[in-house]
């Protein structure tokens, strides 16, 4: 009787990580052999560092990050035009050393590896915020249309949609009766009426603390920028102040949200004049984006396999709850919610 192999399982070769150091060796840039994996991230990107070779390091410095973003999934060029439009607004990016757009591939100078999320605590949180709001700020002074493709009501209901897909119908296992539809397609409507109303500037559509990096000068670095759009003026603001990953107690958010508009009114931003119109602006455009967030982060479980996403849907939820109770148009989304949580109580937390 033959005995079971206790050899592990061959992993598949990495190909596309063959192909990124056949591309850097004959560049003499880095060292081929020093790479090792630079961060996590929720798409199909993926980035690894790498040691300069010494003659170059006062020039490049220590080391730098290799992109790997297969073309048929990412879109490379699309990260080589806003890295383009931020430089020119004066906003910290990575500085692109080399590239071989067709395959896929980036050679990224190194902005470290302390994120805001890493960085962040009550006794440094005002200063941290009012560098990142100063390059937001930056960059919507920047803007003008037609550079960057429209956040239309398509982009925006179709981002809502990924609600009732993948939290209500994959992640709840619930299937709305017609009447739970049109209630939460009411909502959606004056969600979408609200963002396609507000002044339209530059929008980095991930602007929060896994994305900004700490940085000793030009603080903060930012990544992530690639799927950059021309939309609603309180986007990054709700993206970076009802952050998905880091929660803040609603007085230091509201005043962290006068700051920025008092800041952006007086450079000439297109901000709503009257505070309170202001922030309602700002909450419901943070409703559109939880929203689509739970859908994204049941998503990435589902189909991608990236469990550890659902660890933040309580805290989404959380803010979901607030802003809908707040606001008699969308109050029928908490009463959904309710519902919702009657038939579904498996998951395991209440929302």
């Amino acid at each position: 009787m033959s005995s079971l192999s206790t050899q592990p399982p061959v992993s598949p070769p990495d190909l596309r990580l063959a192909q990124l150091t056949e591309w850097l060796a004959p560049q003499n840039l880095v060292d081929p052999a020093s790479g090792r994996a630079a961060s996590s991230d929720a798409s199909f990107r993926r980035y690894f560092r790498y040691d300069v070779v010494p003659a170059l390091r006062a020039k490049l410095g220590d080391t730098l990050i290799a992109m790997d973003a297969p073309p048929e999934r990412e879109n490379v060029p699309a990260f080589i035009h806003v890295q383009g439009l931020l430089l020119e607004a004066g906003v910290s990016v990575p500085a692109i050393v080399a590239r071989d757009v067709a395959r896929g591939f980036l050679l990224l100078s190194d902005l470290g590896s302390t994120t805001y999320l890493q960085r962040l605590d009550v006794d440094n949180a005002a200063f941290m915020y009012a560098d990142a709001t100063a390059a937001l700020i930056r960059f919507q002074l920047h803007s003008q249309s037609g550079v960057l493709p429209e956040y239309d009501r398509a982009i925006l209901l179709r981002e809502l949609n990924l609600f009732p897909e993948w939290f209500i119908g994959k992640h709840l296992g619930i299937t709305m009766s017609e009447a739970q539809r049109a209630q939460l397609d009411g909502v959606f409507d004056a969600i979408i009426a609200n963002n396609l109303a507000q002044q339209q500037v530059f929008v980095h559509r991930d602007y929060h603390s896994r994305n900004l990096m700490f940085l000793d000068q030009g603080n903060p670095g930012v990544l992530d920028f690639q799927d950059a759009l021309y939309g609603p003026v309180t986007y990054d603001l709700a993206s970076l102040l009802r952050d998905a990953y880091v929660q803040w107690d609603e007085e230091m958010v509201l005043d962290w949200v006068v700051r920025y508009w008092q800041g952006a009114k007086q450079v000439g931003l297109p901000v709503n004049p009257d505070i309170d119109s202001f922030y309602r602006d700002f909450e419901f455009m943070a409703l559109q984006r939880h929203l689509k967030i739970l859908g994204i982060f049941c998503r990435l479980n589902y189909r991608d396999g990236k469990s550890a996403y659902l660890g933040d849907l309580p805290t989404v939820i959380d803010y979901v709850r607030k802003t809908a109770n707040r606001y008699t148009v969308l109050k029928p989304l908490v009463r959904l919610l309710d519902q919702f949580e009657d038939k579904a109580p498996q998951v395991g937390y209440t929302f």
